[in-house]
């Protein structure tokens, strides 16, 4: 959804935004301070780990609690209840079932597991991502919402062809919302990395780059079985090779099919006029 001018944008009746970016550039901030200020909020984590992988999740939980005697008894006669509780600001639910590979003994998952686990986490990304326009509508016709705030995940970029018009994501997303990059810097990058070595968030690789950066790692490191990698090293050496190869891929969609701002730009925004400023002169940068 591009536009001849910022004026066309700013005078619409309608806004719907598409935020895109690293993990923790700040689209979860972003959307806070809109919710505040009668913006729909909807977060694509949010709803994978609820409608797409809330089973997955839970049932994950209950498996570990069935090693443990005194609980396995009382799950089993239903005297106590397990569940998520996971939020727009805490997706650590969500990170624990996806895991890290590496040492079973350290906390890691068998490499073909979390394999699995990341498959199911591409569907489910996909799905919740071509949920937008439903919940557009919804926002409006149930809640009275004219503006919404679509706060994607940074592993958009892995699940879409970021050239293609015709991708069925990027083709349900530029036809019901505007795409905005917020674009960091490598001093971000830096803090983004020592942020997620202290608190994970959760991770999608594609498949391929995935066993590319595993069997690199593994090198790297003089390992040679799966079960002898350190989950938390490969972890956060992971995290970092995937932030600098999706760098270049958020950029072109933004140039492709929307717009971009600086994240330190949008960190001064401190309500919903002037975020509509904000876009207003990333259009005209656009258009210039």
């Amino acid at each position: 959804m591009l536009f001849t001018s910022a004026d066309e944008f700013l005078k619409a009746p309608r806004h719907a935004v598409t935020v895109f970016g690293m993990a923790g550039v700040g689209k979860t901030r972003l959307a806070a301070l809109l919710r505040k200020n009668h913006w729909f909020h909807y977060s694509v984590d949010y709803r994978i780990g609820t409608r797409y992988m809330g089973e997955f999740i839970v049932d994950n939980f209950k498996a570990e609690a069935m090693k443990v005697p005194f609980l396995r008894d009382l799950l089993r006669s239903d005297s106590i209840k397990i569940d998520s509780n996971i939020s727009f600001a805490n997706l650590d639910p969500l990170s624990s079932y996806l895991g890290r590979p590496g040492n079973t003994k350290k906390g890691g998952l068998p490499l073909a597991e979390y394999q699995r686990r990341q498959e199911q986490h591409r569907v489910a990304e996909i799905a919740a991502l071509q949920d937008v326009p439903l919940f557009i509508e919804r926002a409006a016709a149930l809640y009275g919402y004219d503006n919404f705030i679509a706060d994607t995940g940074g592993s958009l970029i892995e699940v879409i062809d970021h050239d293609d018009a015709n991708d069925p994501v990027v083709k349900t997303l530029t036809a019901s919302t505007t795409l905005l990059y917020i674009r960091g810097t490598e001093k971000d990058a830096a803090e983004l990395i020592r942020r997620f070595t202290e608190s994970p968030k959760p991770m999608y690789y594609r498949p391929e780059f995935l066993v590319a950066k595993w069997n690199e790692y593994k090198q790297i490191n003089g390992v040679e079985a799966d079960e002898a990698v350190d989950p938390d090293g490969f972890g956060a050496w992971g995290f970092e090779a995937l932030l600098h190869d999706r760098l270049p891929r958020y950029q072109k969609l933004a140039e492709n099919f929307g717009y971009t701002v600086e994240a330190s730009d949008l960190a001064t925004v401190r309500d919903g006029d002037e975020f509509l400023d904000l876009m207003a002169s990333a259009i005209e940068a656009r258009m210039r």
